[in-house]
């Protein structure tokens, strides 16, 4: 088994997936003057969205009732197993990491969640090496993603109750600043400079991701933004803005159950559903793009991601090595005890998972967001650092995911499923 590892491993390292992903690693680091056209990574985006919801869509119609019935179920705990870990992400960055109390929660968030960029590269690596998984999983996506959001608000209200001032810090952590003010509400000289900062981080990494040739169109819109803020706060907005952070508004919920990316993946799902109950004449024409081309398009999703993972890496310097340590630990003991659930669920059911469901189930459980948890951290928590959870979850944890995690979890499953076989339904009935 272990020789068998080697070999997919070595192979899996060499495949175009792979290779494109290590291409656009090393532009940044070659200083190559390329930037990624940000049209083209929407649109591509976009489609793999379609392309997942689309086939998954086509594979739902075919499964019977009983196959629906596990499909629920397993939803339900891959919704309960994400909640858990976004619980005990924060646990351990509390306990072994030097971050604030609202950046572990919000690093917390992002792996409480999943990511779509790893599922689809996990989808590929699986077609390209004939293994199946359930047809329901690209559903598991969707509902594997919102846990880590309500993680990530619920910590963060507590701390908002319990007297975080409006940088992010807590009693006791440094730079701390009351929040008990004059009643001529004036903006205190340790405010105004942590806002200078927390705009300069923006405005730095906005150009960071976003490549040269912008940056002082950066920099003058978080001067704007700055000058703004302050003005609003001296005009009574006070109020409006901490109104905004309220865990229950509806604009938050919104953004969390209805963000872009869930609702382009279940929008595939629904249509590739309702047509494939129409007969394989009507989605055959659609299967040459959302099908045929899949793997092309995600090489150049790859490309992309590499050149974003690898500037990334670069906000890692100050958050010590035990937060590193973390984004390389994390992926394997959440996929591991995400299959380690898969493998009792399906001992209950008496019903033997496909080894690409472990695989893609563990994905599910040891990434990290990057797309939906950015957008709701944006709305919801801006005290938080914009750099630090993205240069985790892109910068190491995606990157360990899609070279070396997805062969780990694929042995694991296989070591899984034979120390431990799931006893059949009819061998159930006969004992």
């Amino acid at each position: 088994m272990l020789q068998e590892f080697g070999n997919n491993f070595i192979h899996n390292l060499f495949k175009p997936l792979l290779l494109f992903f290590y291409a656009g690693f090393l532009i940044p680091i070659l200083k190559v003057k390329f930037e990624f056209p940000k049209v083209l990574y929407q649109s591509i985006t976009i489609y793999l969205l379609l392309a997942i919801g689309w086939h998954g869509g086509e594979e739902l119609a075919s499964l019977s009732r009983g196959m629906l019935a596990q499909a629920l179920g397993f939803m339900f705990i891959g919704f309960c197993t994400n909640l858990v870990i976004g619980i005990l992400a924060y646990w351990i960055l509390r306990t072994f990491t030097r971050l604030r109390k609202v950046d572990a929660a919000t690093v917390a968030g992002y792996y409480g969640s999943d990511s779509a960029g790893t599922f689809v590269t996990c989808v590929g690596v699986l077609a390209a090496s004939g293994i199946a998984y359930a047809a329901y999983m690209p559903v598991m996506l969707a509902v594997m993603e919102i846990p880590g959001c309500l993680v990530a608000l619920v910590l963060v209200a507590k701390m908002r109750r319990s007297g975080m001032d409006e940088n992010g810090n807590m009693p006791g952590e440094a730079g701390f600043v009351s929040r008990v003010v004059s009643q001529t509400r004036t903006v205190s000289v340790a405010q105004i400079e942590g806002r200078k900062l927390a705009y300069a981080s923006v405005g730095a990494s906005t150009v960071a991701v976003g490549g040269g040739g912008h940056g002082s169109h950066h920099e003058e819109t978080t001067a704007e933004r700055f000058e703004d803020d302050i003005a609003l706060q001296e005009h009574g907005h006070e109020d409006e803005v901490t109104q905004s952070k309220h865990l229950l508004s509806a604009e938050l919920l919104h953004e969390v159950f209805f963000n872009p990316g869930i609702y382009l993946l279940f929008a595939g799902i629904v249509i590739g559903f309702i047509s494939q109950l129409q007969g394989q004449k009507v989605t055959k024409p659609d299967d040459l793009l959302f099908v045929d081309l899949f793997p092309a398009i995600l090489c150049l999703f790859l490309l992309e991601m590499g050149m974003t993972a690898s500037q990334k890496l670069r906000d890692l310097a100050t958050a010590g090595w035990q937060f590193v340590t973390f984004a390389l630990v994390a992926p394997n003991v959440f996929a591991t005890l995400g299959m380690c659930i898969a493998h009792a669920y399906s001992m209950f059911l008496g019903q033997p998972f496909a080894i690409g469901t472990y695989a893609l189930f563990a994905v599910l459980c040891g990434a990290a967001s990057y797309i939906a948890l950015p957008a709701v951290q944006r709305m919801a928590i801006p005290e938080a650092s914009p750099t630090l959870p993205l240069a985790a979850s892109l910068g190491v944890t995606f990157s360990y995911n899609v070279t070396i995690g997805i062969p780990v979890y694929i042995l694991i499953a296989k070591v899984l499923t034979t120390k431990f076989p799931v006893i059949a339904e009819a061998a159930k009935a006969a004992m």
